[in-house]
């Protein structure tokens, strides 16, 4: 079923959260213990997370550096298939520009569409550690909008060769993602939501956005999305606090505020596990009102744990 569809459809506010692929040496089952505790609260679909790979220079005996590509986690779609196929539920596999061309992009998509996964998350992904800026695939995407209108290409039954006869439409549902803070490149907040409506024009069919932590930056990103057109269903994207370095490692990374107020609490804590309780407390707050606002549902970022979003999906929905 698509995604968009099971928000239109829904009675109440939905359940959802995003996966990361284990890491390489790992199995399965490591994903499954993350996914098992929280299938009591029906979750209408479960992200699939994808990650490019990185680029590393390892010293030869002759002492010239040799690039090698590291590919830490692996791909999603084999991933993808197996949740969809376990637990029998709908599944939105992640799709970003990042280390892909256009061909390569258009063979995953084949490949999910074999699969009967119709549902993505269309991302331009981050630059490698290595590089401050993006830089596409040589043949590849440089923003997300692209990758939006080659997946709409497909579905329109367009495919890169354009001697295909009688070439079959793919039938894709299109989310993309949203910064209630600003995305970190964009020059200003007015410039992203311009991005961000032409992905939606492009084709896209909801938004996820980033996490945040005050709620008031959400309530304030759908307004401004709202009068500039953007219409489509806004999924707040959250995330509990869970380690004593949060508070310095997320602003770093992702670009976004902490409260005064959250930050306070987590500085009193002395554990990893302290931190936890706070996240948990904040988060099932956060929940709450964000229901209370409307909202159509919330996606939580597991970030491979599930006991902390299991007590705050138990207190919420």
């Amino acid at each position: 079923m698509k995604v968009i569809d099971i928000i239109n459809q829904a009675k109440k506010p939905l359940f959802t959260f995003e996966l990361l692929p284990p890491l390489k040496g790992h199995d399965i089952d490591t994903i499954y213990d993350t996914i098992d505790p929280l299938m009591e609260f029906d979750p209408a679909y479960i992200n699939m997370t994808y990650h490019s790979h990185d680029v590393a220079y390892k010293e030869r005996p002759d002492g010239l550096l040799e690039k090698q590509i590291v590919r830490k986690r692996p791909g999603t779609v084999a991933l993808s298939a197996a949740i969809k196929n376990k637990y029998n539920i709908t599944v939105v596999t992640h799709l970003i520009c990042a280390g892909l061309t256009k061909e390569e992009t258009e063979d995953i998509l084949i490949d999910l569409n074999f699969l009967g996964i119709h549902n993505l998350l269309v991302l331009r992904g981050d630059p490698p550690k290595s590089k401050r800026l993006f830089i596409p695939e040589n043949g590849g995407h440089a923003h997300s909008v692209d990758m939006v209108r080659q997946v709409v290409d497909l579905n329109n039954g367009k495919y890169l060769d354009e001697e295909l006869q009688n070439a079959k439409s793919s039938n894709f549902c299109i989310g993309v993602a949203g910064y209630p803070e600003k995305h970190c490149e964009a020059p200003n907040m007015d410039s992203d939501l311009n991005f961000l409506k032409e992905k939606v024009d492009a084709g896209a069919e909801y938004i996820v956005t980033q996490m945040f932590f005050d709620n008031q930056r959400y309530f304030n990103f759908v307004d401004k999305c709202r009068a500039i057109g953007i219409t489509v269903p806004i999924v707040p994207g959250i995330k509990p606090l869970s380690s004593l370095k949060d508070i310095d490692l997320l602003p770093q990374i992702f670009r976004i505020d902490i409260p005064e107020e959250l930050v306070s609490e987590v500085k009193k804590c002395k554990t990893n596990a302290d931190v936890r309780e706070v996240g948990v407390e904040w988060t099932t707050r956060q929940s709450q009102e964000l229901i209370k606002y409307g909202v159509p549902g919330i996606h939580y970022y597991t970030l491979g744990r599930s006991d902390n979003i299991k007590r705050i999906a138990k207190a919420v929905f």
